[in-house]
């Protein structure tokens, strides 16, 4: 079903199916409509000689000074070959495709000023596939992505560099193999098309997507984990955690009370402790709370998703234009430090049950690290180690970027976001989130072993799925192509699809 791009509506689903999954699009016909508008707005004002910054003036520094008739259109292409600075390896595809999506989307607005090819350049190159080649840094996250931006700006005059059926190609090959014609740049063209934080805001829906499925499966690992522990399920009842309030600990009782329904833990057949000791009674209260944070940076994401991030702002109703700095990263950058911090937390929590099932001081009568040859054998010593490690490493990544301005551009820059720093190191947060969550999950399956009662039937399912992948540990083995495989099972989310078929939807 092709997706139709209004200005409004997107949503961080919409930008995968569109980044990751090629979902075709569309342009409205009314924001077609607000585009040309605008841009007939923008030709008189020219022609009127009137001062609008980044149209017949420089940027940044250079903003009082004033190009004469002859420099106007030069002036965008020699732009974006300045700006085009960015270093290091390549993006994946799907984050330049995400933020080619929200560029569609603020022009949708019709308060750009750009041309109707250019945006209707764009969703070609979305919907035939001709993806820039885009570096992954650069951007300090005000004025917009303006470095990573600048290379998908380049193939607007069949420059730069571009995928194309696999193949990296120089810009024009690329479109002519596509049979997309070269817009070219005129007057305001190139500033519309990088003026933006158009790949912080894609990456941060595409994190965000990931890191809730992620989550869910965080809860069924816990439920594997507090079945193999025999854990006292009444922190688990739904009143405690409705008389609080909080929707995310709500939600994450239910989805762990749904994984471990049917079983003879949560039918009361089991004897346990009176009362657990954290990281066993109080995970729907901290998942809960990763669950809060993400709700609101999707919050913060889906609405610079659909608002006009740009500078100057053009309204054609009111012939008026003005300057401001909508191209700002901060309202992104700062809920989506606490969203990597977030998944950094949760994984502390899975470390610290996976401790247990190791420990046979509080395992609840599992042998030492998991294993019948203990002295002989070591179990999972080491895989307890390399989870470490991960965390560590996900902790010093955790430091907020958002507070980390280094002032630019002879001061007229003086504080920037830095949110391509958050958007980057979230993903290698959520990288490591998959391989620690995947030993927790190796961890349970292994004690669920040694237990000989019945378990719930979501957690039966996610055995299941694990044992499909990595068998039982009988003697020792190198366990790197283990964790490996456990790291990829939690990345696909074939434990999550899997048990949501017995269990129902984990969030509702």
């Amino acid at each position: 079903m092709t997706l139709t791009i209004k200005g409004n509506g997107l949503t961080i689903e919409d930008v995968v199916n569109v980044a990751r999954n090629n979902q075709k699009i569309e342009l409205d016909a009314k924001a077609l409509e607000r585009i040309k508008k605008c841009r007939a707005m923008l030709e008189n004002k020219i022609r009127a000689k009137e001062i609008m910054y980044g149209v017949n003036t420089g940027i940044g520094e250079f903003s009082e000074v004033v190009l004469n008739d002859d420099q106007v259109r030069d002036f965008q292409k020699y732009l974006i070959y300045n700006h085009a600075a960015g270093i290091g390896d390549p993006m994946p595809l799907e984050y330049v495709r995400g933020a080619m999506l929200g560029r569609i989307n603020v022009h949708a607005h019709g308060n750009s000023g750009c041309r109707p090819e250019i945006t209707r350049t764009l969703v070609e190159m979305l919907n035939k596939g001709v993806t820039p080649y885009v570096c992954s840094k650069g951007s300090v996250g005000a004025c917009g992505d303006l470095a990573p931006m600048s290379q998908i700006a380049l193939l607007m005059m069949g420059e730069g560099q571009a995928y194309y059926k696999g193949e990296l190609l120089n810009g024009r090959e690329a479109l002519d193999r596509a049979g997309i014609e070269v817009p070219g740049l005129h007057a305001r063209d190139g500033l519309a098309t990088i003026n933006g934080s158009n790949f912080i805001t894609a990456m941060s829906a595409i994190f965000l997507y990931d890191a809730n499925r992620w989550l869910k499966q965080a809860e069924i690992a816990a439920a594997m984990s507090l079945e193999a522990l025999k854990a006292n399920m009444k922190p688990y009842t739904a009143k405690i955690h409705e008389v609080r309030g909080f929707k995310g600990a709500i939600r994450s009782a239910l989805a762990i009370n749904k994984c471990i329904q049917g079983g003879d833990l949560k039918e009361g057949r089991i004897k346990c402790k009176v009362q657990d000791a954290y990281s066993m009674r109080s995970t729907p209260q901290v998942i809960g709370a990763a669950h809060d944070a993400l709700a609101w940076a999707r919050s913060q994401v889906e609405i610079e998703l659909n608002g006009v991030g740009d500078n100057p702002i053009f309204f054609p109703d009111e012939n008026l234009q003005l300057s401001g700095a909508n191209f700002q990263g901060s309202p992104v950058s700062l809920p989506m430090d606490m969203a990597g911090a977030a998944i950094t937390m949760v994984c502390v929590l899975s470390e610290r049950r996976m401790n247990r099932l190791n420990n046979p001081a509080l395992s609840v009568g599992l042998p030492a690290f998991l294993t019948k040859g203990a002295g002989m054998f070591s179990g999972l010593m080491l895989s307890q180690y390399t989870a470490d490690m991960q965390i560590v490493e996900q902790r010093i990544l955790s430091a907020p970027a958002s507070i980390q301005s280094i002032p630019a551009a002879a001061d007229q820059e003086d504080f920037v976001s830095m949110g391509m720093n958050t958007a980057l190191k979230n993903f290698q947060i959520l990288d490591n989130a998959f391989g620690i969550l995947g030993i927790e999950f190796m961890a349970a399956a292994q004690a669920l072993d040694f237990r000989e009662y019945s378990f719930g039937h979501g957690v039966r399912k996610a055995k299941e799925v694990i044992r499909k992948h990595v068998n039982f540990l009988d003697v020792d083995r190198p366990l790197y192509p283990d964790h490996d495989k456990m790291k990829a099972l939690v990345k696909s989310c074939e434990i999550l699809e899997e048990t949501e078929k017995i269990t129902g939807s984990l969030e509702e």
